[in-house]
């Protein structure tokens, strides 16, 4: 299957707009969001923006409803009132509002997770270790990779609010054992990088994060993947 992967959004609503061109083009069978809508340098106190942003995310579901969208940890910090750098008390209300919004369109409500898998290859925030599945998911069979995400999935602030989790690993930084390195391959946000980049069974996509002077950092490019070759390429 071809898909279209959304990376952090961090209130450029456009994005939604350059993503919905694509798939109309046929490009790409099914989207998938790594989140972090929420939050970017100084917009703190811009509600609007935050509004707007969530409310082109509601209309990209409406528009392709089999997209999957993962949680990152700008979302899940709203849910959970955990301060991070960029969180607004003043957006509370709203992306908790607008994040049930959203929820309410998706015809599966597993649509919204931390990982999602389509054949081979996991969509999901961060990153997935080796470490994290042994300590995390040591009850289930290490290669049962559905019943490992099923896991995973159902874990709350406890664990996921943790620099080893799903959710705040940094594969691209240093280097730590990911989980089914031969035949797994992972698809992930949360760290901007300057281009399209795979180490390992990681592929790093956050192309559009910016700069505190609001320049950005990588290509703003969407990644497309075939999820069946692993083939991959950025579209502008």
């Amino acid at each position: 299957m071809k898909v279209l992967v959304i990376p952090d959004v961090h209130l450029k609503p456009w994005m939604f707009d350059r993503a919905s061109e694509i798939m109309k083009s046929g490009a790409a069978e099914k989207a998938i969001c790594l989140m972090d809508i929420p939050d970017d340098w100084g917009q703190e106190y811009n509600l609007g923006l935050y509004e707007n942003t969530f409310d082109s995310a509601i209309q990209f579901q409406k528009t392709f409803p089999d997209t999957l969208w993962s949680y990152g940890n700008h979302d899940m910090s709203y849910e959970w009132l955990q301060y991070e750098s960029g969180f607004s008390s003043m957006a509370i209300p709203v992306v908790n509002a607008k994040l049930s919004a959203l929820r309410r369109e998706l015809p599966d409500r597993s649509q919204m997770a931390f990982i999602h898998r389509i054949d081979d290859v996991i969509f999901l925030h961060g990153g997935l270790t080796h470490a994290f599945v042994k300590y995390y998911a040591n009850d289930m069979d290490y290669d049962d990779t559905d019943a490992v995400i099923e896991k995973v999935n159902l874990l709350g602030r406890n664990e996921m609010w943790d620099d080893a989790s799903p959710l705040w690993s940094r594969p691209q930084y240093y280097y730590e054992k990911m989980y089914r390195e031969s035949d797994i391959l992972q698809v992930v946000g949360h760290t901007p990088v300057e281009k399209i980049d795979r180490i390992g069974n990681v592929i790093s996509c956050d192309l559009f994060s910016t700069y505190r002077t609001g320049d950005p950092i990588g290509t703003q490019e969407f990644l497309l993947i075939d999820t069946v070759t692993w083939e991959y390429k950025g579209i502008k």
